[in-house]
């Protein structure tokens, strides 16, 4: 089972296009968006392209989040998401900086909003930022493979 992991894409649709074609490539079982989508078109790329589901979380940039809903068919409907997927415990949120996160009750806590790609353990908990697919900050475009039965997360710069 693999996760596909990215965030901040900020309507970058060829870097967004980059990010599926690799999720779909690696097969991926589930796809986790950590936010800032910026507008409804760039759900819409998601939603027609990518082969595998996908859920995702509000970020502080998503003006038109009605339409985000709308084009995602309800999958993209809040500012945090918690699910239970293939035996793991999940946390997807947009900006851990200001939450009281108790790590231990999750596998896996993804988030986004500072644009900085970081894998790291706490403990048994995978936290992981894919950094920004969108790549308008730091010229780099990246997005996280996640492979659960292995354990290791690997950044793809795209």
């Amino acid at each position: 089972m693999i996760l596909g992991i990215i965030s901040d894409s900020h309507d970058n649709l060829p870097k967004l296009k980059k990010a599926i074609a690799l999720f779909n490539k690696k097969n991926t079982s589930l796809v986790l968006h950590a936010g800032d989508y910026i507008a409804p078109f760039s759900v819409d790329m998601i939603e027609n392209n990518l082969k595998c589901e996908y859920a995702g979380v509000f970020g502080n940039n998503d003006g038109e989040k009605e339409g985000i809903t709308d084009k995602s068919k309800g999958k993209i409907n809040s500012r945090q998401l918690e699910l239970e997927k293939f035996g793991r415990k999940i946390l997807l949120i947009h900006d851990i900086s200001n939450k009281n996160i108790d790590f231990s009750k999750y596998d896996i806590v993804i988030y986004g909003h500072s644009h900085k790609p970081s894998l790291e353990k706490c403990g048994k908990c995978w936290l992981i930022n894919p950094g920004e697919c969108g790549g308008w900050l730091s010229g780099k475009s990246s997005v996280v493979i996640l492979d659960l039965i292995s354990d290791t997360a690997k950044l793809h710069i795209l």
